[in-house]
């Protein structure tokens, strides 16, 4: 049995404990799930869908938190540091926790094989059953169904939209894809979506499993009142007027904040979260890298797009920034990605590309995002570099006041342009 110290001696055990990064199924999971007897008590809120995910983990949580409840947090991928995946009352986990977990997982799980994600969300459910949380608030990592996360049943599960992303394996359309997001939903049990126009198959699946459907535009809304700095959320249970706009930037972020609201209206005899909960959280909520803009000049925008859904949403909440003389893309991707498409949706926002590889061996190279950008937009200024980080850099030294930076493509591009700014 292994046994370790260290964090990052656990971690990077976990890389090389399965044949596959990704092996999607629940027996292995449930099995050692039961060995350790993690029976969580407390309600589960399980938010998945192809964006957003994580924005709405965070209000959640931020909205929880102002009611007084201690809430569990596990969201993924992670930016610079893994404690990032799980916090405790916004608190990322201590090394010294998050190892006495994953040591507690290696001794319950004998011969099974576990991947890097199956192990980290084990470990995280064991932290907050131990540290006695009222609410844990899961993010599912890849499509739903058969998720690590969805081996412990949800109180309420949402998924957020549904669009083209991790195709070879959640299948190539969105219904195919619906179906495997729809699989977090449970029999008698809240279930909602916020896609405005959902697929079929998502409606099938939850009338299967007899869920109880919420639907964005028929059981719960949101619209922008007054001169804009205002909006309204109504549910089932009633409306809510005069709400703050979400401290994440981008349009998109008030159907996410009505998403939130609604899976909480559906667990509020357990955790009653009230008007000027609601309105602090909303205030005070905060999540690293969608459509993060950095204080200073030139304007700096961080955000994880990495695909065509994604990348929409970036247009848009550029497009409410203001103006800026020239933007500089700070851009690196992953091979498997959509590349072609995310640069078609923003090639005429942006004025200079900067593009480098992340160091990770998925990554497009400079030569191919080069090409891709060549083609989506000839007259497009680009150039290559050997590290993120010198893209960057060139960016800054490049970019007048009035310009702005743009960092996107993946979480890796924006954690190295993260660790090059605390450098």
């Amino acid at each position: 049995m292994f046994s370790a110290d260290t964090l990052d001696e656990w971690l990077r055990h976990l890389e090389q404990l399965h044949p596959s990064a990704i092996d999607m199924g629940l027996e292995r999971v449930a099995r050692v799930r039961d060995a350790l007897g993690l029976l969580p008590t407390f309600p589960v809120l399980t938010v998945g869908g192809t964006n957003g995910k994580g924005s709405v983990c965070a209000m959640l949580t931020a909205m929880l938190r102002a009611a007084g409840f201690k809430v569990g947090t596990y969201t993924s991928p992670h930016l610079l540091h893994y404690n990032e995946r799980v916090r405790i009352d916004l608190i990322p986990a201590a090394d010294a926790d998050i190892v006495a977990a994953l040591a507690a997982v290696e001794a319950a799980r004998g011969e099974v094989s576990l991947t890097y994600f199956e192990f980290g969300t084990l470990a995280a459910m064991k932290q907050f059953i131990d540290a006695g949380v009222d609410v844990a608030v899961m993010e599912v990592g890849l499509g739903g169904r058969l998720d690590a996360v969805n081996v412990f049943a949800p109180d309420v599960a949402a998924v957020v939209n549904v669009d083209l992303d991790h195709q070879s394996y959640l299948g190539n359309t969105r219904e195919k894809i619906a179906f495997e997001k729809a699989g977090i939903f449970r029999p008698g049990k809240p279930a909602l979506c916020a896609d405005p126009n959902p697929p079929q198959a998502l409606l099938d699946v939850a009338a299967q499993q007899g869920a109880d459907l919420q639907l964005i535009g028929r059981d719960f809304e949101w619209q922008k009142e007054g001169e804009g700095n205002q909006w309204m959320c109504a549910t089932r249970t009633g409306k809510r007027h005069a709400l703050p706009l979400p401290a994440l930037r981008g349009p998109y972020q008030l159907g996410n904040a009505a998403l939130a609201i609604a899976m909480l209206d559906n667990l509020r005899e357990r955790l009653p979260v009230g008007l000027g909960h609601i309105k602090r959280g909303l205030l005070e909520v905060e999540w690293p890298a969608r459509c993060q803009v950095l204080p200073g000049r030139p304007q700096t925008v961080l955000d994880v797009a990495h695909n065509p859904h994604a990348a929409r949403a970036l247009r848009q909440a550029l497009d409410g920034m203001g103006y800026a003389a020239d933007t500089h893309a700070v851009f690196g991707a992953m091979a498997d990605k959509d590349i072609a498409g995310v640069v078609a949706i923003l090639a005429d926002r942006i004025d200079h590309w900067h593009l480098a590889a992340p160091d990770i061996a998925r990554a497009a190279s400079a030569d191919v995002l080069a090409e891709t950008v060549r083609q989506a937009a000839p007259r497009a200024r680009t150039s290559s570099y050997s590290t993120v980080g010198d893209a960057y850099r060139t960016a800054c030294e490049a970019a007048g006041e009035a310009d702005r930076i743009l960092v996107f493509g993946s979480f890796y591009t924006v954690a190295e342009v993260m660790a090059a700014r605390e450098r």
